[in-house]
C-alpha cells in the first residue's frame, strides 16, 4: 500500500496542491498532510481520494491500488494515433527511461521503495506509449 500512498502524494504535487485543495474545498496544508505517505496521523478518506483522481486527472494512484489487489486497469478509450515514426521514437525514449531508472536503482545493490515506485511509474508510461504505437500502426 505504500506505493498507493506515494502515488497519491505525487498526484497531489503534480496537480498543484493549492489548486487541487481549492477544488476539493479544503486547505492545501490539510491536503498535503493527508496525502503525505510519511505521516500516519493524517489519512485521506474515500471521497478525498476520488476527488484527487477526478480533479488531478491522474489515475496512477488507482492503478497502484488495482495492482496491489492483483488487477490491472485497462483504458476504455484508445489514445489518438501519431505519426508512426514519432510514436516509435517516443516508445523508445520511455523504454530508455525505464532502463536508466533500473540501472541507477541497482547501482547500490538494492532497490528502495521509492525507486520501485519510480520504475513502476515509468513502466506505466511505456504501456501508454505502446498503446499509442499500436493505434498509430492501425492508422498507418
Amino acid at each position: 500500500m505504500e506505493q498507493v500512498h506515494r502515488a497519491i502524494h505525487e498526484a497531489v504535487l503534480e496537480a498543484g496542491p493549492k489548486q487541487l485543495a481549492h477544488l476539493m474545498g479544503m486547505s492545501h496544508t490539510a491536503l498535503l498532510n493527508r496525502s503525505n505517505p510519511n505521516d500516519d496521523s493524517h489519512r485521506l478518506n474515500l471521497e478525498q481520494f476520488l476527488q484527487i483522481l477526478v480533479h488531478s486527472k491522474n489515475i496512477e494512484p488507482l492503478e497502484h491500488l488495482a495492482n496491489t489487489l492483483g488487477y490491472a486497469l485497462v483504458p476504455q478509450a484508445r489514445p489518438a494515433s501519431k505519426n508512426l515514426i514519432e510514436a516509435l521514437v517516443h516508445l523508445a525514449a520511455e523504454y530508455g527511461d525505464v532502463s536508466r531508472l533500473v540501472h541507477d536503482a541497482l547501482a547500490d545493490g538494492r532497490v528502495s521503495p521509492f525507486e520501485k515506485a519510480n520504475i513502476q511509474k515509468e513502466i506505466g508510461h511505456v504501456r501508454q506509449s505502446l498503446l499509442v504505437l499500436e493505434e498509430s500502426v492501425k492508422a498507418a
